[in-house]
């Protein structure tokens, strides 16, 4: 832990790193490095983490960077992680619609979970963030000052009307907007675990996370006609991969309408050139007085322009067979 890479990384994160390497030290720490394996990586330290994707993911990347750091003082010649599989994580899901308005339900504008919710809901921030917003942070004009604790970015975020009556009646008793029953400001873990014990006495399924509320943000914004770079400078991200993420959730059955009337609004001026068959009588030609003989015309005779000389040239010219027969044309 002194090397450069590890002092140059944030205060959090190296918290982080602490705790997955002390309990790789504990479990594992007896162990020769020289002896590590393949098998023994997976079986031995992995396979423990089987129901839990996050930690056995988690633990991994500590354990790679354990095993490039040996590498490099030359304790051992080659990785022996290489060709493990990453473990697949489910991926956190936004919230429905139905599922905000749940917690509304449940925990009245006036509570601190209410509060805290607004803030997750409203700005698109991650929890790392929002249990760091004070009051301070509110600028001018409705506005909130964020400084992205994963990123480093600084966003200025204009405030939702919903979170502005949630900051309107809540208790200015302290530098942090959200604070713990006693009064004083949230750590990271303990916020979150506040925020699940939240969600889970609103009723809500445990695929409704903290997280997911971020990602709520997104697909509302998409929902609005938000651009990718629009999101980008609300939820923070740097790249447009990272912000068309957070938008794949988007109401797939609004989109749906959407598309199809912009399709018949492209077809409604389109007219069919002959009449399908079945729908309705074709119209009939409009008869000639009754009673009245009509006689057989040439062609010459009835069109003054033709001529038969005329066309026993154009016959002739196209070699038609048929070049010497006179045509006639006949009134019904």
């Amino acid at each position: 832990m002194r090397s450069s890479e590890y002092i140059g990384l944030r205060k959090t994160s190296k918290e982080g790193y602490g705790r997955r390497l002390e309990a790789l030290r504990i479990e594992h720490g007896h162990r020769s490095v020289a002896g590590l394996s393949r098998e023994r990586i997976i079986t031995g330290i992995l396979q423990p983490f089987a129901d839990r994707p996050g930690a056995a993911l988690d633990t991994l990347k500590k354990l790679r960077i354990l095993i490039r750091h040996a590498i490099n003082i030359g304790w051992i010649k080659h990785d022996p992680s290489l060709g493990i599989k990453r473990p697949k994580l489910q991926r956190i899901r936004s919230w429905t619609e139905d599922e905000i308005e749940l917690f509304r339900k449940k925990w009245p504008l006036e509570t601190k979970q209410r509060l805290a919710f607004e803030l997750f809901l409203n700005t698109g921030q991650r929890r790392s963030d929002v249990v760091r917003m004070a009051w301070s942070h509110i600028a001018p004009e409705n506005r909130i000052a964020v400084a992205q604790q994963k990123t480093g970015r600084r966003l200025l975020i204009p405030l939702h009307r919903d979170l502005l009556s949630a900051l309107a009646v809540a208790k200015r008793d302290h530098v942090s907007i959200i604070t713990t029953a006693y009064g004083q400001s949230f750590s990271v873990d303990g916020f979150s675990q506040w925020m699940r014990d939240a969600i889970t006495d609103a009723g809500l399924p445990l695929g409704c996370q903290p997280h997911g509320l971020r990602k709520a943000t997104g697909r509302r914004l998409a929902e609005a006609g938000a651009t990718a770079k629009m999101i980008m400078s609300v939820l923070g991200h740097t790249t447009l991969a990272e912000a068309e993420r957070y938008t794949e959730e988007a109401d797939q059955a609004s989109l749906a309408v959407d598309a199809l009337a912009r399709l018949e609004g492209h077809k409604a001026n389109d007219f069919p050139q002959t009449q399908s068959a079945g729908l309705g009588k074709p119209t009939k030609s409009p008869r000639k007085s009754a009673g009245v003989k009509q006689n057989w015309r040439s062609l010459g005779e009835s069109n003054p322009c033709f001529s038969l000389e005329s066309w026993s040239f154009f016959c002739s010219a196209s070699s038609h067979p048929f070049a010497t027969i006179q045509y006639y044309h006949i009134l019904t």
